[in-house]
């Protein structure tokens, strides 16, 4: 999509710009030394805007400080501020910040704006006003679980609720000849925010805006988790054509989200003014739905089986037993043993597996797939009579990126429907890159889109030169697949990057959570810093831990609040307690074989 450029200080947004990166402040910001040293920091990672919390008045005022204390060290990067439920900070923010972010959806409550309009719409244009004056920016950003209760009452927690927000802001700065603007649509549902910021794309189009976009998966995590949920919802918008600046939501230091943003906005900076999701009436782009295929004969895949995880042991010159074990297999004496972990299949190419027990073990060579490298371009009378013969055949779609890729990627799976051809589809990428992160991210880029998309019915990764175990290609298949929420096969954390409000360590209350919850398969565990993001951004979460106030933290099942006050030292107790109570608990056994890391 073609934005309309943006003015946010010195580093315009949006029109002929690259993806600009950003990343957000975690002190207290009425420290004003620590926020300061927080901003170089992040500025010296190679971001172009930081926003910094202001919840109220004081924490407003006190950003005009921290611009002057950046200035005086020789640092011009623009500042944010982030604004929930107080008009009256956002007002003072715009005078000294050159971006001020609000939310429309506490925004609104706050202003009055769940039952009267027009005082909602006599807050904002005071507010677009001061911003018209001191030349500063807007960000509408809607995030998923905190609509106002006028937009929950008409539309539920929906996309279309998020976008129908975000639109009453919009149209408000057209009638006010306001261009200065920016939107967003975030959540920590991959699904959620893909869908939403599509259709937001969408309406805008149709009511003639061009606003610039802001991507990012909120609460995404820490970790390999974090980065592949991060890369997967805003890899599937930029291969969209949708994005001009993003934000990698990590619970890690702030300046640690750049490096990765860097890397995502790097793998699609070919991609730049594609245009956007173009229309295909024959599918729906803006919810989930499986695509409907018949399992294959030679492997669990297809049908009503799970997206299956392929292991590709093809360039081994000998297929060993140990080369089975090293994927997380034991062999009990008389069949294999997996778990959550280990491959659903193990495709073999040409190597002959004679010397090896094959018992629990689903192996695919080229004698079991005639059709191992099927691209897009193949598609032709032909190749559609044969499906029709054969519709077990297993059909393998070789992914590549590309201003293009996308497009055809999807086109293959929509001429397939349109000919009633339902062979299962194994998608395959092989890789060339040596840098473990680097492959994460373009992985999770490449499947999550089409996953997204409800395309596929199975993953495989592969490696031009060997830089990794194939058990970590498997791993970061089971990730992807978990980040797109196909197929959970461990413990689900949405956990956020920490703000100034934030009262208490909330990466090292994350890892406390993890350790004791880990082995949870499938059950959603959020650790938020503060009521803000707390209970509407964990919307889809099983459990919740919630800061309250200092040392104090409420625990919530689902979304209602089960204790309010805990002290937070006994609080993670209190959490196993709950999930216990609430019969979720499952007692740990360790497993008997695990992945290898051969990465640094």
């Amino acid at each position: 999509m073609k934005a309309s450029e943006v003015h946010i200080g010195s580093i315009p947004l949006g029109g002929p710009h690259p993806i600009r990166l950003q990343s957000m402040t975690t002190t207290d910001t009425l420290d004003v030394a620590a926020t300061v040293s927080q901003c170089i920091a992040i500025a010296n990672a190679g971001a172009d805007y930081v926003r910094i919390t202001a919840q109220g008045v004081r924490e407003a005022e006190a950003l005009r400080q921290v611009k002057a204390a950046l200035k005086k060290r020789g640092y011009s990067i623009p500042l944010v501020a982030d604004i929930h439920f107080n008009p009256a900070a956002a007002e003072v923010a715009a005078r000294y910040v050159e971006k001020v972010r609000i939310n429309p959806g506490n925004f609104a409550d706050r202003a009055g704006g769940a039952g009267e309009p027009a005082l909602l719409r006599e807050k904002f244009v005071r507010l677009l006003n001061i911003c018209k004056e001191h030349g500063t920016a807007l960000r509408v950003g809607v995030n998923h679980g905190s609509l106002s209760a006028r937009m929950m009452g008409r539309y539920g927690d929906t996309p279309q609720g998020m976008v129908e927000s975000a639109m009453e802001f919009l149209r408000i700065c057209r009638d006010e000849n306001f261009a200065n603007v920016v939107a967003s649509m975030k959540s920590s549902n991959t699904r959620v925010m893909v869908y939403a910021t599509r259709l937001l794309a969408q309406r805008m189009a149709e009511e003639g805006m061009s606003y610039p976009l802001h991507l990012g998966v909120t609460e995404a995590g820490e970790g390999e988790d974090g980065r592949i949920k991060s890369a997967v919802g805003i890899g599937a918008l930029l291969a969209d054509g949708l994005g001009s600046t993003i934000r990698v939501s990590l619970t890690e230091e702030p300046q640690r989200e750049i490096p990765v943003a860097k890397k995502l906005a790097r793998y699609f900076s070919a991609r730049a003014n594609r245009p956007a999701l173009p229309e295909h009436p024959e599918h729906d782009f803006f919810g989930y739905a499986k695509r409907a295929s018949l399992p294959a004969s030679a492997a669990p895949v297809g049908g009503q089986n799970p997206v299956a995880v392929a292991a590709d042991l093809s360039q081994q010159r000998h297929i060993t037993r140990r080369d089975i074990e090293l994927l997380g297999f034991t062999f009990d004496g008389q069949a294999w043993q997996g778990s959550d972990s280990t491959p659903d299949l193990i495709y073999v190419g040409t190597n002959g597996v004679d010397d090896i027990p094959l018992q629990n073990l689903h192996i695919l060579s080229d004698k079991d797939v005639r059709l191992m490298r099927c691209k897009p371009s193949f598609l032709g009378e032909d190749f559609f009579d044969f499906l029709r013969r054969n519709p077990q055949t297993l059909l393998v779609l070789a992914l590549k990126n590309g201003a293009r890729g996308i497009d055809e990627q999807r086109n293959f799976f929509l001429r397939l429907k349109k000919n009633g051809i339902a062979n299962a589809v194994l998608l395959h990428r092989t890789y060339s890159e040596a840098d473990y992160e680097s492959l994460q991210l373009q992985a999770a880029a490449d499947f999550g889109a089409l996953l997204i998309d409800g395309f596929g019915d199975g993953v495989m990764l592969s490696l031009l030169q060997p830089s990794c175990a194939t058990a970590d290609l498997v791993g970061t298949g089971f990730r992807i697949l978990q980040a797109a929420r196909i197929r959970f096969s461990k413990t689900e954390y949405i956990a956020c990057p920490g703000c100034g409000r934030t009262l208490f360590d909330l990466q090292k209350t994350l890892q406390a959570v993890k350790t004791r919850t880990s082995h949870l398969k499938g059950l959603k565990i959020a650790v938020m810093g503060c009521i803000v993001n707390g209970p509407g951004e964990m919307a889809d979460a099983d459990y919740g831990y919630v800061g309250a106030g200092p040392g104090r933290v409420s625990l919530y099942k689902g979304r209602v609040r089960m204790e309010t006050g805990v002290d937070q030292q006994h609080a993670v107790d209190r959490l196993i307690m709950l999930i216990k109570q609430g019969g979720d608990w499952q007692d740990y056994s360790p497993p008997e074989s695990g992945l290898l890391k051969s990465h640094p």
